[in-house]
């Protein structure tokens, strides 16, 4: 039985997709290399930002990352006034309903803390997350298992009560590495087919849809 639900937050709890791709291009100019278009930029997503410039510029001298990486949150700071990201629809509603059943939710992140304690308070679910992990909290980022082995041991959870939610196959393969459940949303930066092959174990299309798979 699914006791505890580790969640992924970008692409899964909220649409973040436009201010991820405006705050790459944005940096990308700012620093003088090529704007990567939005595909390429979306195939980032849930990687910990210095292994997310990397990959789409694996010739970067490591020496310039501090660069990229406070130009970034200066860049993101500035735009997230005037693109705001909201939450996916049935979110907030879902998390009431199984919290009121009794299910444990928690955040883990490759999205730094900061800016995630802030999305979550400003959006209204800090009260249903029982415990987060951004990206500076752990050694090991997706798809290590480490963000969902943590959970567990600081909450005192088997592997086999949990369910990780995530909407790219680093979240999967996560979660799968970890030993627990996992399930793919479809809504989010990737797509049903590559969770799938991820080997997601279910796949959903709305967050309500957790209410059949949570009791």
């Amino acid at each position: 039985m699914i006791k505890l639900a580790i969640l992924d937050f970008d692409g899964t709890l909220a649409d973040t997709r436009e201010i991820i791709v405006r705050t790459n291009q944005e940096v990308q100019r700012r620093m003088g290399y090529p704007i990567t278009d939005e595909a390429g930029i979306v195939a980032t997503v849930g990687l910990p930002l210095q292994e997310g410039i990397l990959t789409m510029y694996p010739d970067l001298p490591l020496e310039e990352i501090p660069a990229w990486v406070s130009t970034y949150r200066e860049v993101f700071d500035t735009l997230k006034g005037r693109i705001v990201p909201k939450l996916f629809p049935n979110v907030k509603d879902t998390l009431e309903v199984l919290s009121g059943r009794g299910c444990i939710f928690t955040i883990a992140s490759s999205r730094g803390r900061k800016s995630l304690m802030e999305f979550l308070h400003e959006m209204g679910i800090a009260p249903f997350i029982s415990y987060v992990l951004g990206a500076d909290d752990v050694e090991l980022a997706k798809p290590h298992p480490e963000p969902v082995l943590k959970t567990l041991r600081e909450l005192s959870f088997e592997a086999g009560e949990a369910l990780v939610v995530g909407d790219m196959p680093v979240d999967i393969l996560m979660g799968r590495s970890a030993g627990a459940r996992t399930c793919g949303v479809s809504y989010g930066n990737s797509n049903r087919a590559a969770l799938l092959g991820a080997g997601a174990d279910s796949v959903i299309d709305d967050f309500s849809e957790l209410l059949r798979l949570i009791p």
